[in-house]
This record gives C-alpha cells, sequence and structure tokens, in this order.
C-alpha cells in the first residue's frame, strides 16, 4: 500500500530523487501521506455508481505510530529534563554557553531539529545579529551541502534552491513581473557571506544575480551550519548526505493498522444499523421504516431478518492490529511498556530496563544531535565571538577562549525515585569519606538531579555555611 500511495505523489522532474523520497517520508511524519487519495473511508461508489477500492480510500482511524515514536525518542534526549548541560574546564565559557542556550532557548530548536531529521537529516543555522546569538532548523529537502576536499567533515557552502509561488515573494518584497508564475528562489552560505539571490522564472536558463541588498557578510570564516545524520546506517534516500530514518522500517505496518482499524470501525457502524433483507411475498408495499417501534409484517411464505455480523470479527481485528503494532515498535525500538501494568511506583533503573529499545534508539541520538550537533554549535559560537561582542539579556559577555574544551553532561534517561536518591546520596558519601572522589565531583554527579545549574556557586554556598556559627 505504501507503495501505492507514493506513486499517487506528483514527481516533479526538476529535483532530484532525494528530494522526492525526502518529501514522502515527511508526509509520513507529519500524517498527510493519506491526503493523495481521492475518497473518504466511507465512500463506496462514485459519483458513476463504480465501486470504490480500498486503495482508494482515505483511512478514517490514524494512528501515527512512526511519529509516536520520533517524540518519544526525541522527548528523551532534549525534553526540559534531559537536556545536557555544556561542561568546560573554563568557568567563563560554561557559564556564558549556559545563558546562551536559554536566552536562544536552544532545547525547543534542538527538538525541532530532531523531529525534522528523523526523516534522515536536518542542518542547524547559527546567526548573530545584534550581538544576540540565534540558532533555527533547517529542513535539509532542498538543501545541497558541499565540503572542502581536504577536510570532509568540514563544510564549504550549502546551498538551498526551490520553487515558490510568484505571489508569494511578491508579498515577501521581490519584484516580481508575473505573480501568477512559479520561480526559483535560491541562497547559499560560504565561509564569508550569506549569499540571497533574485528569483528568475522556473524553466528560463539559471542565471541567478545576486540581490545585493538582502545578502549579508558575516565574516566567521566558516559556514554557520551544522550538518546532522540522523542515525548510523544507509539512507532511505540512497544519498550520502542522510542517515537512516527513525521510522522508516515501521511505514508498510502503520499504513496496516490504520485500514484494519478503519475497518473495524466501519463494521461497528454497520452492527448499529445492519441492512434489513425481506424474504418475498410481503403483505405491504408501503415504505419500510426500521426501528422498534415500526413492525414489519409478511405473508406466511415471506420472511424478514436483521443481516448482522457477529463481534468475533471485531475482536480478531483488534487482537491482530495489536500483534503489528508490537512488531512495528520492535522495528523501529519503540516504547513498548504498558502503564496500566504498573500497580506501584518503579524506579528509574527498573524503567531504562523496561524500556531499553526506546533508551538504545535514544542513545543513538545523542551521538548525532549532542555531540555531532549540539557540541559543534557550541563551538561556533566560541568562534564567532573573536568576530562579534556577544550579549545575553543586554549584558556584554566577557571574552571567550575559542580553543577551550567543550563536553555534555547528559543526565540519566528517567528520574530517580526517593530510594534511588537515598542511595546515590549513600555511595557518594561513602565515596568522599574514603578520599576516592572530590566534593566537587560528588556535587558534578547529582546536579542534573537536583537541578543545581551553577556546582562552583552551591559548593561555596556549603563553605559558607558550614563556616557560619
Amino acid at each position: 500500500m505504501f507503495e501505492t500511495l507514493c506513486s499517487l505523489i506528483p514527481r516533479d522532474a526538476d529535483y532530484p530523487a532525494r528530494t522526492r523520497q525526502m518529501d514522502i517520508l515527511g508526509r509520513v511524519l507529519d500524517g498527510t501521506i493519506y491526503d493523495v487519495l481521492p475518497y473518504e473511508f466511507h465512500d463506496e461508489r462514485s459519483l458513476g455508481g463504480e465501486y470504490i477500492p480500498l486503495r482508494q480510500r482515505r483511512p478514517s482511524v490514524r494512528y501515527n505510530l512512526c511519529r509516536v515514536v520520533v517524540e518519544d525518542s526525541v522527548a528523551l534526549v532534549f525534553s526540559e529534563g534531559h537536556f545536557p548541560q555544556f561542561d568546560s574546564p573554563d568557568a567563563t565559557v560554561r557559564d556564558a554557553l549556559a545563558a546562551i542556550a536559554k536566552e536562544a532557548r536552544l532545547n525547543e530548536v534542538m527538538i525541532d531539529a530532531a523531529m525534522r531529521g528523523a526523516v534522515g537529516s536536518v542542518a542547524l543555522l547559527l546567526r548573530v545579529l545584534r550581538g544576540r546569538v540565534f540558532f533555527s532548523s533547517l529542513a535539509t529537502l532542498y538543501l545541497t551541502p558541499r565540503w572542502q576536499a581536504d577536510a570532509p567533515d568540514t563544510l564549504e557552502q550549502v546551498t538551498e534552491k526551490f520553487k515558490v509561488a510568484g505571489a508569494t515573494l511578491r508579498d515577501q518584497g521581490f519584484e516580481i513581473p508575473d505573480p501568477n508564475g512559479q520561480y526559483w528562489f535560491m541562497r547559499r552560505w560560504d565561509t564569508e557571506w550569506e549569499w540571497w539571490y533574485e528569483p528568475w522564472p522556473v524553466g528560463a536558463p539559471e542565471m541567478p544575480l545576486v540581490d545585493a541588498a538582502r545578502s549579508v557578510r558575516h565574516g566567521l570564516g566558516f559556514v554557520p551550519v551544522v550538518w546532522v545524520k540522523n542515525l548510523p546506517g544507509p539512507s532511505a534516500s540512497g544519498d550520502m548526505r542522510d542517515g537512516a530514518s527513525t521510522f522508516r522500517a515501521a511505514i508498510e505496518t502503520q499504513i496496516e493498522i490504520d485500514y484494519q482499524l478503519s475497518q473495524a470501525g466501519r463494521g461497528l457502524k454497520y452492527s448499529s444499523d445492519p441492512t434489513l433483507l425481506i424474504k418475498e411475498p410481503a403483505t405491504s408495499d408501503n415504505q419500510i421504516i426500521k426501528g422498534a417501534a415500526n413492525a414489519l409484517v409478511v405473508s406466511e411464505k415471506g420472511d424478514a431478518r436483521l443481516l448482522e455480523i457477529g463481534g468475533t470479527a471485531s475482536a480478531a481485528v483488534i487482537d491482530y492490529v495489536r500483534t503489528l503494532r508490537e512488531l512495528a515498535l520492535e522495528s523501529i525500538h519503540g516504547n513498548r511498556a504498558d502503564a496500566q501494568r504498573f500497580s506501584a511506583p518503579t524506579s528509574g533503573r527498573a524503567l531504562e530496563m523496561m524500556n531499553q529499545g526506546l533508551v538504545w534508539l535514544a542513545d543513538n541520538l545523542r551521538i548525532s544531535y549532542g555531540e555531532g550537533a549540539l557540541a559543534e554549535l557550541a563551538r561556533m559560537v566560541l568562534r564567532a565571538s573573536q568576530h562579534y561582542k556577544l550579549r545575553v539579556n543586554g549584558a556584554a559577555l566577557p571574552a571567550l577562549d575559542p580553543q577551550a574544551a567543550i563536553s555534555l553532561k547528559w543526565p540519566r534517561w528517567y528520574p530517580p525515585s526517593a530510594d534511588d536518591r537515598l542511595k546515590d546520596a549513600e555511595a557518594l558519601v561513602a565515596l568522599t569519606n574514603a578520599n576516592l572522589m572530590s566534593r566537587a565531583s560528588a556535587a558534578k554527579s547529582l546536579a542534573a538531579t537536583y537541578d543545581i545549574e551553577d556546582v562552583t556557586g552551591e559548593l561555596a554556598t556549603l563553605e559558607a555555611q558550614q563556616g557560619t556559627p
């Protein structure tokens, strides 16, 4: 069925095959993959009286299992309780990055980026405007990266090019002669500039002219874009620019679930209003009105009955769907735990073991979006501070060392229970008393659990309290 849906999506010869494949995966993720089907699920006959096959109907029940798994895995990586802390031996760098991340709402940007990147890849853009740092995510559907020949992990330039309606461009302030036509829009980032080009009509020779009024020189000396491959493994598009999709293996099963549930709903609706069968001869030619208050009288040789269906079919569908869900979640490492089975509070470690598949998926995403994207964005900020005087909350930041080491401190997967916290405290007390761990390291290990943002300040406060009579 998935291949049938793909065949109905229009193919634009002006775009490469990768663009179409990424567009299809995006439609699955946002739930619009069925929009290409012409009929609703309850439409059984066309206007001409012809039977409409199920493959041409949009399912009435939609369970976007793929998006559920993507949202669960992304929440385990970048939600408020799981967002990592920047760590560095340089306290100035550490505090500056924490302040910038909070003002720029970096966790929100990373959630959006990880959601977009579930199709295979995403790009993160850094901008410095009037001293303030801004981050944004870019879908890679229409992006083309180019890496340096002598440094294949360093971008040389990134080009964005796509079609847009002339009326839309005119609303954005472009001078468009034909608002009803289609135009190419293009911009490009390199190590010194963000180039904008004047739109040109689709079908015309490609001769983009630089839009000097909109082009901006950032002068950073590097491309302010981080290209992120979603997961290790072969991409759905077959392109080296993309990683493996988070949900590709479950698409066919999700579609099967949608149609099975729609059919089950169709059967339940029929059971509430079954078809009436009358065996001639009947005693009256009047219009038949079904209902408990309207008796149907037939002759001795006549008969009337309701064409009802048994409930075993619906139960079988539900069991089948439940099995399909288990298989789909297993194939993409989703959460298969049933919250109704919990009869008592469960420790964080028990929840982690119960959802091990989802944890493994989120752990892989930490590599791509954490060390591969978030830490790289932080290094870009340090390098950008050599060109711009950065400001946070209206105050200027002190000078930052662009060579400072940066790492990420990730919190636990699940919040520890009171018993977990007690055991952690007892273990840390034993280690510090035995001089096997410093108080600073012990405080850092508890910082995420107790929401301690400034470990150094917390230790200073403790020393002051101990010295107070």
